[in-house]
C-alpha cells in the first residue's frame, strides 16, 4: 500500500513480467493471428484480413500497446508472408493505424454496432488502398478478388475478434487496476 509522501517500493519482478506481457499482448498476438493466416488454406487477402481487425481494435483501446513501429513490422510481416510487394501492406496497416489513432476518442465511445460500420469504412479503404498500392508497386491492374475477399473476411470476424478482445482488454484493466 501506498502512504503520500513515501516512495514506491520497488516493483518486483513478477509484477514486471506481468506488465511487459500485458503491454506486448496486442503486438504478439496480432502477429500471431498474421502467422497462423499464412498457412495455405486458397482463402486469398485472408493475412490482411487478420491483421486489419487487431490494428484497428487495439489502436483504439490500447494505443500505447501499438505504437506505429510495432504497425511497421506487423505490415512488414504481412508482407513477407503474403508474397505481396513490400510497402504495400506495411503503408496500408499504417494508414489504418493513424487514422483511427486520430479518430480515437471518437471511436472509443460507440457503440458496438456504430464501431463495426466504421471499421466496415476501415476495411474497405484498407482493402481499395492495398489494391492501389499492388497496382503502382507491380505495374499492373491486379485481380480485385483478393481485396474483396480481405474486405468480406475482416468484415464478417471483427464481431468475433471485438467480442473476444473486449473481454481480454477488461481482463488486462482489472489487473492492472488491481495492483
Amino acid at each position: 500500500m501506498h502512504i503520500k509522501g513515501r516512495p514506491e517500493p520497488p516493483m518486483g519482478l513478477l509484477r514486471r513480467l506481468d506488465a511487459g506481457a500485458r503491454a506486448g499482448f496486442p503486438a504478439v498476438f496480432t502477429g500471431f493471428l498474421i502467422i497462423l493466416a499464412a498457412v495455405p488454406v486458397g482463402v486469398p487477402g485472408l493475412i490482411a484480413a487478420l491483421a486489419l481487425p487487431g490494428i484497428f481494435f487495439w489502436t483504439i483501446f490500447r494505443p500505447a500497446a501499438m505504437p506505429a513501429p510495432v504497425v511497421f513490422l506487423l505490415g512488414l510481416l504481412q508482407d513477407l508472408l503474403s508474397f505481396a510487394p513490400l510497402g504495400g501492406g506495411i503503408l496500408t496497416l499504417l494508414v489504418v493505424h493513424g487514422v483511427a489513432l486520430r479518430w480515437r476518442d471518437v471511436l472509443v465511445r460507440q457503440s458496438f454496432l456504430a464501431a463495426w460500420l466504421i471499421f466496415c469504412a476501415f476495411a474497405a479503404g484498407a482493402a481499395a488502398l492495398g489494391w492501389g498500392l499492388e497496382a503502382v508497386l507491380g505495374w499492373h491492374l491486379p485481380p480485385m478478388t483478393p481485396g474483396i475477399t480481405q474486405f468480406g473476411v475482416s468484415v464478417g470476424l471483427y464481431p468475433m475478434f471485438a467480442w473476444a478482445l473486449t473481454r481480454l482488454h477488461t481482463a488486462m484493466r482489472r489487473a492492472e487496476l488491481a495492483l
